[in-house]
């Protein structure tokens, strides 16, 4: 029983298989073919090599051609078509569809003529070329449409076929894709390469500048190849690119030409090369001399004359290309490269900064830095923790360091020494992991080092001068960068000074005054205070717990502060008594502070021979200290 109802759907298969592939291909076939006898146009629309409009219409004649993909005006005037335009006509042209039709022998033996159709005088006639040897092995195939007059219903139009042996009623869709105005079929921009292809930039001016600037890209890269070697800026490249390619034709000039072509002494000449081709507009005088804001222009290669305005902007951007092109930041280096940084400066020991291991959790962008001192002839080099986050901004600072403009690019010695490059007033010196591209005379591919020399800053400019030794470019630059790459540890070192353990207690604090020898605090837990001083105690007690500096003013411990100059002798000692838990046993220690007189409202300075700094305390310290010195109130005026 299965075996037979196997075979009958097997044998049901068989005949829709059949069904399908000789009846639906038959289908499929006939429905083909009806389409086909339905069009004018046959295989000679299949590849249209150019196409020449004649019309009745003033101004209503064209021509096109196409070159390679692409199709060009060659009458009115010699001009890139617009793509759009042009798919429309050659679509119209192959689709053309014969909604009736009868040949002109019916009408001749009807007493009529072709005029009668208005086919004696068409007003439009179209004439196409097709195919080749590249593609049929043959000469090219010749078709010339008539179209004549609408019908009296239904809106459509005679036409006559190419060996005028039949008239056709076609739609009029043709008839209006032929009937575009001009500035419809032609293209309105002016260079057609867009960014993302274009690798070189060349622009010429006219005398007196006489410029010649050749920009090309290297991947990512673009940099001058004349008349300087030097970074180009990519954004400001792609941006005048990007601004060349969205220039649009205002008119074409045939009548009224001015005194000298753009082709024969453009004031700017500007080339665009893209893959295995190139762009170059020649832009002459302005329209009207007094607003420079449209000129004449041509193309290279081609004779037609029209105008295009240019925004200021990019007008200006072009004619100093040497200057706003140009990539302003001084250095190129990856700060998550540098490995080491050297400062120098006049009359003071070099500084080294080294990164150590990564954090504890292992992330590479979350370094350790130290500073790495010399020692005199019996000591070695003494390590000092460093502020990563300080070492961060400075990296971040020099990486972001920009020209606020090109000194030269050729500078003299004499220029040299003026601008304080014989001796300078800072040099840094960054070591890099790794190989890295050479640019700019920083280096060679594989370098280890990046260098910077700022010489001297000016007041009446307000910049300081930096160069790139071994390049020939002298850049001024905020002076800032010389308060920014200070050589003193005490820029660079760790805020944090002490972070006592969760676990630890704090036992005792006691402030003494080192004129009289007269104790101001000697707190013990659970000593009773009056409110104030023990909100002042508990401040105190959590700026020692985690004690940070402010900023430091000298890198050792030293009888009395020196703040902008002058000695401050200390007037305080903050002695406090800390226990650590070890076990069964506790252990205790005592850490001192010695405190000189607050010098300003949020300034006040403190030593430690503990951590062998001199610095100026933060806030909450400062505010607990007055408190407890003073009670809240000024202090008495010192005796005569």
């Amino acid at each position: 029983m299965r075996t037979k109802v196997t075979l009958v759907l097997l044998f049901l298969n068989v005949a829709l298989f059949f069904f399908i592939f000789h009846f639906e291909r038959n289908w499929r076939t006939e429905n083909v073919a009806l389409q086909v006898r339905h069009r004018v146009l046959g295989a000679e629309a299949a590849d249209i090599r150019s196409l020449d409009v004649e019309s009745a219409a003033p101004g209503g004649s064209f021509s096109l051609v196409r070159r390679g993909a692409a199709w060009f005006l060659v009458r009115p005037v010699a001009w890139r078509a617009n793509p759009l335009a042009v798919n429309r006509i050659i679509s119209d042209l192959q689709f053309l569809e014969n909604l009736t039709s009868f040949s002109v022998g019916d009408v001749e033996k009807n007493g009529q003529s072709l005029a009668d159709y208005g086919l004696d005088h068409p007003r439009l006639t179209v004439t196409f070329t097709s195919g080749g040897a590249d593609t049929t092995g043959g000469a090219p195939v010749t078709t010339t449409l008539r179209i004549g007059s609408a019908t009296k219903f239904g809106q459509r139009l005679y036409l006559l076929s190419s060996g005028g042996d039949r008239i056709h009623v076609v739609e009029h869709g043709l008839a209006e894709s032929l009937s575009l105005a001009p500035d419809q079929l032609r293209d309105d921009s002016v260079l057609t390469i867009p960014v993302f292809e274009a690798n070189s930039l060349n622009l010429q001016t006219a005398a007196p500048a006489d410029l010649h600037v050749r920009i090309r890209r290297d991947g990512t890269r673009w940099s001058f190849e004349t008349p300087i070697l030097a970074r180009a800026d990519r954004t400001a490249i792609e941006l005048a690119i990007g601004g060349l390619d969205a220039l649009r034709v205002r008119s074409f000039v045939g009548a009224n030409l001015p005194a000298a072509l753009p082709s024969s002494s453009p004031l700017m000449s500007v080339t665009i090369e893209g893959d295995n081709r190139h762009e170059t507009l020649m832009v002459g005088q302005p329209v009207v001399p007094a607003r420079p804001d449209e000129y004449y222009a041509q193309l290279e290669g081609g004779d037609t004359l029209f105008t295009v305005r240019f925004p200021a902007e990019l007008m200006n951007r072009l004619r100093n290309a040497q200057e706003s092109l140009r990539d302003r930041h001084v250095l190129e280096f990856d700060p998550r490269s540098v490995t080491g940084i050297t400062l120098s400066a006049p009359n003071q020991p070099e500084l080294s900064l080294q990164r150590d291991a990564p954090g504890g959790n292992g992330a590479p962008d979350e370094p350790h830095w130290q500073i790495v001192q010399r020692g005199d002839g019996s000591q070695g080099p003494r390590t000092l923790a460093a502020d990563a986050g300080a070492v961060q901004r400075l990296l971040e600072r020099l990486a972001l360091l920009a020209a606020v403009r090109f000194q030269s690019d050729a500078p003299q010695a004499s220029d040299l020494e003026n601008w304080g490059f014989n001796r300078p007033e800072r040099e840094v010196a960054l070591a890099l992991a790794g190989p890295r591209t050479a640019a700019d005379g920083q280096g060679s591919a594989g370098g280890s080092s990046v260098l910077l020399e700022v010489g001297l800053p000016t007041q009446r400019d307000n910049v300081a001068y930096a160069r790139v030794p071994g390049a020939p470019s002298i850049f001024a630059v905020n002076p800032d960068i010389l308060a920014e790459t200070q050589v003193g540890a005490g820029a660079w070192r760790e805020r944090l000074l002490r972070s006592v353990p969760a676990g630890a207690r704090i036992t005792g604090l006691k402030l003494s005054d080192l004129r009289d020898g007269a104790v101001l605090l000697d707190w013990k837990p659970g000593a009773a205070l009056p409110p104030d001083r023990q909100a002042a105690v508990q401040d105190a007690l959590a700026a020692i717990r985690t004690l940070r500096a402010r900023r430091f003013l000298q890198d050792g411990f030293a009888p009395a502060a020196r703040i902008d100059g002058q000695e401050h002798p200390w007037r305080y000692r903050l002695d406090a008594t800390i226990s650590l838990p070890g076990g069964a046993t506790v252990q205790t220690g005592d850490s001192s502070l010695w405190i000189a007189e607050r010098t300003g409202g949020a300034e006040q300075a403190a030593g430690s021979r503990e951590f062998n700094a001199v610095f100026l305390v933060e806030q909450p310290l400062l505010d607990a200290l007055w408190t407890l010195t003073y009670g809240g109130h000024a202090p008495p005026p010192p005796s005569p």
